[in-house]
């Protein structure tokens, strides 16, 4: 008779750990591209986390055992990534400026999400002149031209991450704002809304219990765009130089490669790394909004 392998219940717990980060994210259990996604940003969230275990000083100017500068050093066990012309580890530059990608990222992707969030919520539910100056406000915001703004206001409030934070907020609300107030607009015309009105609900219970929880799928999808958006951008102004100054970030990393003609000088170890964390983030950004797309409108799976 065949045996039949049972699995220990710490195993089940190990198996079912990650499916319930999806169920916590309202990401679809089964769908592939969601959960590469969500494993990139854990990956990347992690590596943040730990970056003063995993690295050195990123600013450290290094010597070699003969006591020459540690400049243009090609990958080496001793230096993974090699070294930079100024003798920086290129490596711990990577590992730390995760931690400043995803300071920008998660914060810019909160605020964000939070007032886009509300906006909708207010100009759909309660309309009229509400929704007018909202509304006007989001078609402002949507007027005014991106990575120019954000680089006046870092220029003229200074190259700090809350000020670059505060100009991404202020750029990308109106997105999220726009398409949660079309939600709310359908959403309080159901039935279970009239009914909370007729059982003598107020407003402000109808938003919070009715309609805040059958929006925040929409409202994740948003936050997950956003991440990518906003380390794209903390990474566009470091490399133009409005980045913050001492700080060590993928596009600070570029912009050293550039001004030092790392490219003519074939340095692929020293801005193919930061450009490939880029790219993983904002793809992994993509990928969990496809998630979010099948939970809102299951038709896209047929």
């Amino acid at each position: 008779m065949a045996e039949v392998a049972l699995s220990t219940p710490a195993e089940g717990k190990r198996r079912r750990r990650f499916p319930s980060l999806m169920r916590a994210l309202r990401l679809p259990e089964n769908d592939p591209l969601a959960m590469i996604g969500v494993a990139i940003y854990v990956v990347f969230l992690l590596v943040a986390l730990f970056a003063d275990v995993l690295a050195s000083d990123p600013l450290e100017i290094l010597f070699l055992d003969d006591g020459n500068l540690a400049a243009n050093v090609p990958p080496s066990l001793a230096f993974p990534l090699g070294t930079t012309n100024l003798g920086r580890d290129i490596y711990s530059q990577l590992i730390v400026g995760t931690r400043a990608a995803f300071v920008v990222g998660l914060t810019a992707a909160i605020a964000v999400v939070a007032v886009g969030t509300l906006v909708g919520l207010l100009a759909g539910y309660f309309g009229g002149w509400v929704d007018n100056v909202l509304m006007r406000l989001a078609d402002i915001a949507l007027g005014i031209p991106f990575l120019p703004f954000v680089i006046v206001l870092a220029a003229f409030l200074g190259a700090q991450t809350q000020n670059v934070v505060l100009a991404i907020t202020v750029l990308l609300w109106p997105n999220t704002a726009r398409v949660i107030r079309s939600q709310v607009l359908t959403l309080r015309e159901r039935g279970f809304v009239e009914a909370a009105r007729v059982a003598g609900s107020s407003d402000w219970r109808i938003i919070r219990v009715h309609i805040a929880p059958n929006i925040l799928p929409l409202s994740l999808l948003y936050g997950s765009i956003a991440i990518g958006w906003a380390i794209l951008t903390e990474a566009s102004i470091s490399f133009l130089g409005f980045g913050p100054s001492g700080s060590v970030s993928w596009g600070a990393m570029l912009q050293d490669a550039y001004a030092s003609q790392a490219l003519s000088r074939g340095s692929y170890n020293w801005f193919v790394p930061p450009g490939l964390c880029i790219v993983l983030v904002v793809v992994a950004g993509f990928f969990i909004s496809r998630g979010y797309e099948e939970v809102l409108f299951p038709k896209l799976k047929d």
